[in-house]
């Protein structure tokens, strides 16, 4: 004997149908758009700042795979980001931090690109305990390794900071001591969709140039060091378009994401809306010329080892650069009114022990 379909069933299976070919035709249609773009880019088309939101919204919300965000990745590396692009990326990554409220009205971040192949130690991460030595507060940004051996993140969890403890922890360190690690991808969970194709990649991607932008604290002061020297006006550019109120956009002659003291610097200064460009010799200051073998780090071990000699009042060229890359915070922080004011009061944090002190409270309170 014949079963009868229930009209019910075959009404649950046409809706299914009609469901799945609608999520079919949403894929063609994302597909299409993908591969719209990817050729545009390709073809070194610049995106514009609304269409490079659209395009970052369909990343972090999932809708592309790994081989396409590993595809656009690398078709932006060959064709160079625009302001633009940037400003429309930071916008949707922005929006997508998990944000972190601070009763500090003014914090300073000193997140650089990384990727400029310079094998250096720690500069920024040491700089920044010396900059919250001098009363500047810091929330560093940062992350483990992607194209160096010892990231920020590294470093940190090697000296004894729980890099991974809770958010209110970590607000509780900025509140109460100055200073505070913020581990990207705890506050930015989109950012799992690109983390496999950013590490099978291994090499810098626009996302080297999109972290220091979207800061979980939205700090309005920074110093940024960027891993070549067309990229200092552009990124002050995209600062300024994005509400930052002062900048230092760094880039050593040497190739270093830092303010050097191998040579000179590239600098471009965001202040009130308002940007000068200009090349800054440290020896102008009296500091020492070094050479890149005197600033080279290594493991993570090393890297420690460099940090907390730093830290407890070692002199010589790994101290000079870190002094002046702090005193170009603390200028951020407008906590000095000249970098000469802000050079003596770097060395004193170091001098007084309140550089080492800052980090002996974050490990401590993070713990």
């Amino acid at each position: 004997m014949r079963k009868k379909v229930g009209a019910g069933v075959i009404k649950k299976c046409k809706v299914k149908s009609v469901k799945f070919k609608v999520e079919k035709l949403k894929n063609k249609r994302q597909n299409m758009i993908f591969k719209e773009i990817l050729e545009r880019v390709i073809q070194k088309e610049n995106l514009s700042q609304e269409e490079a939101a659209l395009l970052m919204e369909e990343i972090m919300t999932g809708k592309l795979t790994s081989v396409q965000v590993a595809a656009l990745l690398v078709a932006f590396r060959m064709k160079g980001e625009t302001v633009d692009e940037l400003t429309g990326f930071a916008t949707v990554m922005r929006q997508k931090v998990r944000p972190m409220d601070s009763h500090h009205s003014w914090v300073v971040d000193t997140c650089g690109t990384g990727g400029d192949g310079g094998k250096t130690f720690n500069i920024s991460t040491t700089a920044a305990f010396v900059a919250a030595g001098v009363g500047v507060p810091i929330a560093k940004h940062g992350n483990a390794a992607i194209s160096s051996q010892c990231g920020s993140a590294d470093l940190l969890k090697g000296l004894g900071v729980r890099i991974d403890a809770d958010f209110s922890r970590m607000k509780e360190a900025l509140e109460k001591i100055g200073i505070c690690f913020l581990f990207a991808p705890l506050f930015h969970p989109s950012m799992i969709q690109v983390s496999l194709p950013r590490k099978e990649i291994g090499v810098r991607s626009v996302f080297n140039l999109l972290g220091p932008l979207t800061n979980p604290v939205g700090a309005k002061a920074q110093v940024l060091g960027v891993f070549k020297k067309e990229w200092v006006r552009p990124l002050a550019q995209v600062l300024m378009k994005l509400g930052s109120l002062e900048a230092f956009v760094v880039h050593g002659e040497d190739g270093l994401d830092e303010v050097t003291t191998t040579g000179p610097t590239w600098i471009s200064h965001l202040k009130d809306g308002q940007m000068d460009s200009y090349f800054f010799n440290p020896e102008s200051l009296g500091f020492q010329r070094s050479n890149s073998a005197d600033l080279r780090g290594g493991d993570l071990d090393k890297n420690i080892g460099i940090t907390r000699n730093i830290l407890d009042g070692k002199k010589g060229p790994q101290r000079d650069i870190v002094i002046l890359n702090a005193a170009f915070a603390v200028l951020a922080g407008r906590r000095a009114l000249s970098l000469e004011e802000a050079l003596q009061k770097s060395q004193e944090a170091i001098d007084s022990g309140k550089a080492m002190e800052k980090l002996n409270q974050l490990i401590e309170l993070t713990h």
